[in-house]
């Protein structure tokens, strides 16, 4: 009886831990694409140039003066950056290996 019970805690507590870890996530990706389809066109292509020149600056940086946590701090930031480029501009299109494989195979029956 006591197994069971010692179990049956366990399990609600990791239960219980995993949704509060759940509902602190922020969807950034989303918020991004909502502010960006808020703005005109003159408006994100400026915000697109100040993502390029932040990330130069960040790029043309000493980073062997920084500590790890500043580090990571601008790995972060780059991450961020790039979700809000991504979601300014309007993606692309994406082939996979095997789409190019049978594009080429139908190119070489046409011709």
């Amino acid at each position: 009886m006591k197994t069971k019970f010692y179990l049956f805690s366990i399990a609600l507590l990791l239960t219980a831990f995993t949704f509060s870890a759940n509902a602190t996530t922020i969807n950034t990706e989303k918020m991004y694409k909502e502010a960006a389809a808020n703005m005109t066109k003159e408006q994100r292509v400026a915000r697109c140039e100040e993502i390029k020149e932040r990330v130069e600056e960040i790029k043309a940086m000493d980073k062997s003066q920084l500590t790890k946590a500043d580090k990571k701090e601008l790995k972060g930031e780059l991450k961020e950056l790039k979700k809000e480029a991504q979601a300014m501009g309007g993606g692309g299109i994406y082939l996979s290996v095997g789409a190019i494989i049978i594009i080429i195979l139908v190119l070489i029956l046409i011709l």
